[in-house]
């Protein structure tokens, strides 16, 4: 199907369809791709099906909390199992995409940290090698967890305490461009640094030397991940001593798109953004310091075959 046909097709149903008394309101949470990915979708909506689409930014839990109030209506990357608690405690409001793209998550380090020997998780209990990672001068370590609202935070918390790494290092919560930018002075200064990392992210495209460290596999029976609000002990109480089961990411929409606009709904359930594509994402955003709704323009007019196949 060709894109000027979908978006006849598209623009028809949306005629006849009735659409939100607000129209379609996307959440944004705090990483780059999912600007671009939250634009992407915002163009293809109001392009094709005649709806005024507005974006939020929000954390992860705040753009549940509105999709279950009917505020907001798309959370564009959902990352599983890290939002897993958020999903099933939404399930009667909200539905997963059929698509989803694979991810990985953990620690990383830069080649001085490994040069220095930290090479596994239990390097970071070893408190001569973790001052190695000490940038402040307070002669303790420092390692990025991620930042304040993500899901991998409270789990990269929790993982710490078991490990014990948390009483030997400073467990820093970040935004990831300052987190990434003292990396890059780290490594401009042959000088070890340790954080949360993960793919799909331009962060490996830069720096293609970062490994992540070495963990004991995950083993689903003994993999507990608790919350503050599931356990004000949640740092005792979780069992997340092994590296992250795998992830996948995909979006997630209010199920009430079904009757108000479907349209929209089947566009979520065909969208197909890759691992590949959110790379590209980060970096445009990131490193070329492109606008997103620009990178995301770039995007659609590039790939019209895969945005018609959405809109089938």
């Amino acid at each position: 199907m060709h894109l000027k046909i979908a978006t006849a097709l598209a623009t028809t149903l949306a005629i006849s369809t009735p659409v939100f008394a607000q129209d379609v309101v996307v959440g944004v949470p705090n990483w780059p791709s999912v600007t671009v990915t939250a634009n992407v979708i915002k163009q293809v909506v109001e392009t094709n099906m005649g709806l005024k689409v507005e974006l939020q930014t929000g954390t992860n839990p705040v753009i549940f909390e509105a999709m279950d109030k009917g505020s907001m209506h798309i959370h564009p990357e959902v990352w599983l199992p890290n939002q897993q608690g958020l999903v099933d405690q939404f399930a009667a409001k909200i539905e997963l995409s059929g698509k989803s793209t694979s991810a990985v998550q953990g620690i990383c380090v830069n080649k001085a940290a490994v040069d220095a020997g930290i090479a596994d998780i239990s390097d970071l209990t070893d408190p001569t090698k973790a001052a190695l990672l000490d940038s402040d001068g307070n002669g303790k370590g420092e390692v990025f967890i991620g930042a304040t609202g993500w899901a991998s935070t409270t789990v990269e918390k929790a993982k710490a305490h078991g490990y014990g790494y948390d009483q030997v290092v400073d467990l820093v919560e970040l935004d990831e461009g300052v987190a990434y930018s003292q990396l890059d002075t780290a490594i401009a200064g042959a000088k070890p640094w340790a954080g949360f990392c993960y793919k799909p992210h331009h962060l490996f495209t830069v720096h293609p030397e970062m490994v992540f460290l070495t963990e004991p596999a995950y083993d689903a029976a003994k993999w507990k991940a608790l919350t503050p609000e599931e356990d004000p002990e949640y740092l005792a109480n979780s069992s997340v001593t092994m590296a992250w089961p795998p992830a996948f990411i995909q979006p997630v929409f209010a199920k009430d798109v079904e009757a108000t606009a479907p349209q929209v709904a089947s566009l979520m359930r065909n969208m197909d953004i890759t691992a590949d594509d959110l790379g590209a994402f980060s970096y445009s955003v990131v490193i070329d310091g492109k606008d997103a709704a620009g990178v995301a323009s770039e995007w659609i007019a590039a790939n019209p075959d895969r945005v018609a196949a959405w809109l089938k």
